[in-house]
């Protein structure tokens, strides 16, 4: 929600404007000069038009309510990405994770892309070594996979096994190996 003042309901002025010597605006709230509900140069009133105060949060922040369907996604990428470098933290130490809401637009995906249908789900990109060496790197689309979950835990399986089957590509091994 976005907070407008219009000049008459602004407070009083320096200018020569909308003034009240009754202590109250136009709109019927209460004001003062030096009071809480003006709004000084390059201040925001701290009170809206309707004179009630600035609002808060609606849910507070430990609610899970609070808490976005993209933060949900990266703590179920996280949980299964810290259980994998647990085990396979040699394997892993230079692997970076990443999650992007959508694919790029691309007529045609290399190998690299795990795809499901036309739709890809996570890609592989592998490191380059040399002057510029750039970290292996694994990138899940959160959108096609938040698609494809009935619930909150089909999505945590799901990432999983994306995930599973990215580091066993990029390691070479079997993603049966992995996953036991």
């Amino acid at each position: 929600m976005t907070e407008r003042t219009s000049p008459a309901s602004a407070g009083p002025t320096s200018a020569g404007g909308p003034t009240s010597a009754g202590g109250s605006t136009s709109a019927g709230g209460p004001t003062s000069a030096a009071g809480p509900t003006s709004a000084g140069p390059g201040r925001r009133p701290r009170r809206d038009r309707h004179g009630r105060g600035l609002r808060g949060r609606l849910v507070p922040a430990t609610v899970p309510l609070a808490r976005t369907k993209a933060e949900i996604f990266d703590d179920l990428v996280l949980d299964t990405v810290e259980s994998l470098e647990r085990r396979y933290a040699k394997e892993l130490a230079g692997v970076e994770f990443a999650v992007e809401d959508v694919p790029p637009d691309l007529n045609v995906y290399d190998s690299d892309v795990l795809e499901d249908g036309e739709v890809p789900l996570a890609r592989l990109l592998p490191g380059r070594p040399g002057r510029q060496e750039v970290p292996p790197r694994i990138v899940l689309y959160r959108r096609p996979l938040e698609f494809r979950a009935m619930d909150r835990e089909d999505l945590a399986d799901l990432v999983h096994d994306v995930i599973i089957e990215q580091v066993a590509n990029l390691l070479g091994v079997d993603p049966d190996e992995l996953s036991s």
